[in-house]
């Protein structure tokens, strides 16, 4: 396992379309590994394969209930709304206002490419929309409401 680079707003690859995965190989095992790693070390709750580089439809999301592996995600239902701060580890620093779904169902396959679906609500539902939208090379950026802000987090460490 080994941390992989988050790539940044600007970076080209964040703004591609990414392609679905066919097939469970020792390279994907490994990508989903180091994504996992990749975004625990950045202290995030979602990280997508164009966040690392890779155009690939797959998406890991810790919102501190463990994590989950989306491979091949898709939404089938949503409802209701919240308007909240939302930031993203290829921005870092910086956050805005995002009103997004504040119930979400999806479809997706897991790490040994078994299908599953998943709901969430506020936070989850938050983080699904999110990464989903990185698949499609889009940021929040492009429907934040107002300016972005600079934040700060206390260190994980004290």
């Amino acid at each position: 396992m080994a941390l992989r680079t988050i790539r940044i707003q600007g970076d080209p690859v964040l703004t591609k379309k990414c392609r679905e995965i066919t097939e469970m190989t020792p390279k994907i095992k490994e990508l989903i590994d180091d994504m996992l790693d990749t975004m625990y070390e950045a202290n995030g709750v979602g990280l997508a394969g164009p966040q690392v580089g890779v155009l690939k439809r797959i998406v890991v999301i810790d919102i501190g209930e463990g994590p989950v592996v989306m491979i091949n995600p898709v939404i089938l239902e949503k409802s209701g709304e919240q308007t909240g701060d939302e930031g993203c580890l290829s921005l870092p620093g910086k956050a805005g206002t995002v009103t997004r779904p504040n119930y979400v169902k999806a479809h997706a396959f897991d790490e040994n490419m078994e299908e599953y679906e998943i709901e969430g609500t506020e936070l989850m539902a938050r983080a699904i929309c999110h990464e989903l939208d990185h698949l499609d090379g889009h940021m929040y950026t492009e429907i934040v409401e107002g300016p972005l802000h600079d934040v700060t987090y206390d260190d994980p460490e004290e």
